[in-house]
């Protein structure tokens, strides 16, 4: 059991960063379309950067499975936590539009939204739990820190 707690952390906590992730991407390329003409004085559409969005979600969704480094648990992390924020801020903010971004700001919620939320929600959790979790000690280390 050491061994596998070693080599990538918790499989539980693997598998539901990677389910969180893949809520994102699913939520973000099923809504992009919709968004597509919504540009504004703004060069990237809303509908590309949810795409955008979605295909980094899957990308590290296949990373965390296929490895366990804690550095692709921190960017699943800043991935995960960086769309929950985002989403939450231009609900409750209307910002404008950044540099090339467009205007995001939508105050309703909706059920694709708040699926998107606890996705996000979940795996950016699980991912900060992978990114800070101790190395477990092999049975001999432990023995020998004894004496």
């Amino acid at each position: 059991m050491a061994r596998s707690r070693k080599a990538g952390g918790s499989p539980l906590l693997r598998v539901l960063t990677v389910a969180g992730l893949g809520v994102e991407a699913y939520v973000h390329i099923h809504l992009a379309a919709r968004y597509d003409g919504v540009t504004g004085s703004a060069v990237i559409s809303q509908g590309m950067l949810f795409r955008s969005v979605g295909a980094i979600a899957i990308l590290m969704a296949l990373l965390v499975l296929a490895s366990g480094s804690r550095i692709l648990h921190f960017v699943a992390f800043l991935v995960a936590g960086g769309a929950l924020t985002f989403v939450l801020l231009y609900r409750y903010t209307n910002l404008g539009a950044l540099g090339p971004l467009p205007n995001m700001h939508d105050p309703t919620w909706f059920g694709m939204k708040t699926l998107s939320v606890v996705g996000e929600a979940v795996a950016t959790v699980t991912a900060a739990a992978l990114t800070l979790r101790r190395k477990a000690r092999s049975p001999a280390a432990s023995a020998n820190s004894g004496q």
